[in-house]
Parts: C-alpha cells; structure tokens; sequence
C-alpha cells in the first residue's frame, strides 16, 4: 500500500498533520471518486486549504460524497491494471495486465496489454495480488485492480473498479476471452469457462480513446454534430463506438465517443496498424484525439516503452501537433495537385488522324 489514511480526512487541520507524516508531494482523492474526479496533488503546506476545498467540491459534486482520503504522491508512476473475473464457485483467474499511463486530468487516453515494462515474475506477482483482492471481500464476476508501479518495478495497491473498464477490449484480443459474455455467464452463477492454466498472451493490442477534444486547447472538450463519420477497417482493427453520422455529441455525457483497438503479433505492428486505422478513420464537425493518439505512439518514448503518467507534461505541446499536421497538409497538397495535372494531360485533345475513320458497325456487319 502507498502510505497514507485508511479512513477519510475530516478536516484540513487532520489533513496537515497527515502530510507532515508521509511527506510531501501528497494526493488528495475522492472517497467515491473515479475517472480523475475529485483528485489534486498538493506540492506543500501552503497548497493544502486550497487544494483540499477544490478536491471535496469537485467530489461532492460528480458523486454527491465530499470524503477524501491523502495518501502520498508517487512521482512518475507507471499506472497499470490486472484485470480478473471470479465465479459464485470460489473459481478466480487474472487475465494479465494493461499499460495505461497515458493520461491527461488522471483520465486515459491510451491503453495496451501486454505492458511493454513488466516483467513474467512480476506480471504474475501483480496478478496474484490482485486475485487475492477479490478473494478477500467474496468478490465475482469481471473486475480491475489497479496498480501504481514505480521505476523499480515495485507496485502499490490504487483501487479497485467492480465493473468491466473502458480499456477490456485489449485484454479481450490478447487472451481470445469475450469478457462480457463471461461476465454474464457468472452472474447467472455459471462457472468460468476456463482456469488460469488455459490463459496465455497472444500478440499485442493497443486502444485509443477517440474523445472529442481539442488536443491543441488543453484537451478541451468539444460539442457539435458528427457531419461525417467513417470508421477504419481492416485485420486487426476494431472499433467501440456510440455514434454516427449526423448525430449531435452534447455536452452532458463524458466526451469519449469511440474506441479503436489495434491487435497484431507484435507491438510495432499493432502500433503500425493503429497509425493506419487512424488516417482511414474519418471525422468531420467536432475536434477529436485521433490524430494526438497518432503522434504519441509514434513518439521514441512510446516505442522504446519508456514512459509514464507524466507523458504528455514532459513531451507533448500542441505546437509538436501543428507542424505535425502542416506536414500533412504539404503532402496531402502535393497528393492533390499531382492527381489534378494528370487529370489535366489526359483530357488534352488528341489530333484526329488523317485517315478516313471506318465504322465499326459497318465493319462488322455482313458483307452480303
């Protein structure tokens, strides 16, 4: 466990003489919190009263609870999750772990299984770990546990989210398990289909989550409606989404409105696939993080997998973006002018020869 309170705080007072314990850079955490919500890093004691107002309102208001806990802050820490499922049958299996440290406001943008950092022995470490977590309150059904893990491969316990995420389609393509259809199976008090024995890891899947927000403003969530709407396809290729052309995305839902998950033997080539499924993948009339999603996986961080949740403050700005699309553009122009002088030279009149046409009809009719 990462040191901190195991009840909530009740006041800023209680708050100060906790941070003087484990030490600053602490973190402020909503009790029935999630998603980022509620969630302020207090530097020192002069950012404590403000901080802790800000993180009990913003709790209070997304979950109707202001309880925080404090705990102390790791500073750049890998996040990564083991997701399990247990039967009514005292059965319970891990199916390995997700790499999901790119986030922005403590919320993912970007997620993959396996890790690229994890080691076996770790990997089944952290996996037993997060079984025996279930086991310990008669948990079933699908659920994540959650992980910090810092520079030494040392992890601490984070939370535990009873419910199948965002991100379970990954796992879903590296183990060959539909976890929906195994989460209702066990709900109905059905024994899971298979034991930790018949797992093993095929290929590597990355997801984006495709959000309507301006990656260029700070991630600002953007509205409007979905004037075109075309999803990439292909092997390996999947997409979850909630939308289609011509629909309005509003302002009172979360701003995710796709997944799209590429799975291939290898990580390069599930990044390589990404990369292709973001250029077929279309849309027009709001701001979206397709193309920050491409830019980040094509990042040399990213591809030596050596990054953690501080990656988009330490090598993102939207300036990187703006060439990034200019370069496209230029490209995009060149594509377009090429096309348009062809088109140009082929509908350029032909001289009509001197000899007397024949007609064909007369050519091939009957001579008699």
């Amino acid at each position: 466990m990462v040191p901190g309170t195991e009840d909530p705080v009740k006041d800023v007072n209680e708050a100060k003489k906790i941070a003087a314990e484990v030490g600053y850079p602490i973190l402020i955490k909503a009790s029935a919190g999630g998603g980022g919500k509620g969630m302020r890093v207090v530097n020192n004691e002069a950012e404590l009263d403000e901080q802790m107002r800000t993180a009990k309102s913003e709790a209070f208001s997304a979950f109707g609870d202001d309880a925080v806990f404090i705990e102390k802050y790791v500073a750049a820490p890998r996040h990564i999750e083991i997701q399990l499922i247990g039967d009514q049958h005292d059965n319970y299996a891990y199916l390995f772990e997700r790499e999901c440290s790119i986030q922005r406001r403590h919320q993912k943008l970007i997620e993959e299984a396996p890790s690229s950092c994890i080691t076996p022995a770790i990997r089944k470490a952290m996996g037993e770990t997060a079984v025996a977590v279930a086991r310990s309150c008669n948990y079933f059904g699908a659920g994540t546990v959650e992980f910090l893990v810092d520079e030494k491969l040392n992890f601490y316990f984070l939370e535990m989210n009873t419910r199948l995420q965002v991100e379970h389609c990954v796992t879903e393509m590296i183990t060959g398990i539909d976890l929906v259809k195994e989460q209702i199976n066990v709900a109905q008090g059905g024994k899971l289909s298979f034991s930790q024995n018949d797992l093993k890891i095929n290929g590597h899947a990355i997801e984006l989550r495709v959000c309507a927000e301006d990656p260029l403003n700070n991630f600002l969530p953007d509205t409007g409606k979905l004037q075109m709407y075309r999803i990439p396809k292909g092997p390996g290729i999947r997409v979850d989404d909630g939308f289609e052309e011509g629909l309005e995305v509003p302002v009172f839902y979360d701003s995710m409105i796709a997944k799209l998950v590429a799975y291939a033997p290898t990580r390069d080539e599930a990044i390589d696939r990404l990369c292709r499924a973001i250029d077929e993948y279309t849309i027009q009339g709001i701001e979206t993080t397709l193309q920050f999603g491409k830019w980040a996986v094509q990042t040399e961080p990213f591809r030596t997998g050596n990054f953690d949740t501080k990656f988009i403050d330490k090598y993102y700005k939207p300036e990187y973006l703006q060439q990034y699309d200019k370069t496209t553009e230029e490209i995009a122009a060149l594509l377009s002018y090429h096309v348009w002088d062809q088109h140009k030279k082929d509908q350029q009149v032909v001289p009509v020869s001197t000899q007397k046409a024949v007609s064909v009809w007369k050519s091939r009719r009957n001579p008699e």
